[in-house]
């Protein structure tokens, strides 16, 4: 698809725009002890810049636990945040979609994020984001709890350790004309990942004719701790490839898809492309 690959290609506009803004101009450095470094939390390190940042930042956060909730703004561009180690420099919250915000009402599931990112050209390296609240029981409802929420294009992370899931599609009814289709992807990094859990108890993913690196897990899904959903969810392969496609290790409850049962999912049919994507 001539489209796809442009939109992805460094020949893009949108990635022009940031090649000359991949060295610091700019570096800060957050500390927990006072005086060492320019601030003790990332978000005032965040606040100090520009309402409209147009050059790279880098904010370097020493080791340590920074217990703060971390939003950056839509306009705050080029911002990276670098830690000194996965297991050494770690943020954390413990919002959930039913915690009370300022207004008194429930944040949401959006809104529960322990760092959340709304700007273009974020990096992560070498960081941990967390969420503190404990694991629900399955079904619980109103606790859901993000840890890290990316509301913007072309960001990275690097040496991070953010175990989760590729996926959490939210169908909720058998009757609900909606899925997520990845067809000649590329699943690749240096985290550990499931292709998807359970958002929804109808929750449908396929993949097809992807590459998978080895950071997926042998078992691939995840039911989100509510083994009811494993008889209604709807996860496949079809043909799909790498040292993480193995078919082998995958809980029984996902499918390996045959030509006719991929068929729909591999056609521009199934997203209704025909109507907004020109070839």
């Amino acid at each position: 698809m001539k489209w796809v690959n442009f939109v992805g290609s460094l020949k893009h506009s949108l990635f022009k725009t940031a090649k000359n803004k991949l060295s610091p101009s700019h570096t800060l450095t957050v500390s927990k002890k006072h005086g060492s470094g320019h601030f003790t939390s990332i978000q005032a390190a965040i606040d100090s810049l520009p309402t409209i940042n147009l050059v790279r930042v880098v904010i370097k956060v020493k080791s340590g636990v920074y217990t703060e909730k971390v939003n950056i703004p839509p306009l705050k561009s080029f911002i990276t945040i670098e830690g000194q180690g996965a297991d050494k420099t770690i943020v954390q919250w413990g919002d959930t979609a039913q915690t009370k915000g300022p207004r008194g009402l429930p944040l949401g599931t959006f809104n529960s994020a322990t760092f959340a990112v709304n700007s273009p050209y974020f990096i992560a390296k070498n960081i941990t984001f967390k969420n503190t609240t404990p694991v629900p029981a399955p079904g619980a409802v109103g606790k859901q709890a993000v840890a890290l929420r990316i509301s913007a294009d072309t960001a990275a992370f690097v040496g991070s350790q953010n175990m989760g899931a590729l996926t959490a599609q939210g169908r909720s009814s058998l009757l609900e004309d909606s899925g997520f289709s990845f067809v000649h992807c590329k699943v690749t990094g240096s985290g550990v990942l499931y292709l998807g859990r359970a958002w929804g108890p109808f929750s449908r993913v396929v993949f097809a004719y992807t590459y998978m690196d080895n950071i997926i897990i042998p078992k691939g899904w995840s039911d989100w701790g509510d083994p009811t959903r494993e008889l209604t969810v709807f996860y496949g392969q079809y043909k799909c490839t790498g040292p993480g496609a193995s078919f082998a290790g995958r809980v029984e409850w996902s499918r390996e898809l045959t030509d006719e049962e991929a068929k729909p999912f591999i056609s521009l049919s199934f997203i209704d492309g025909s109507e907004w994507i020109s070839l």
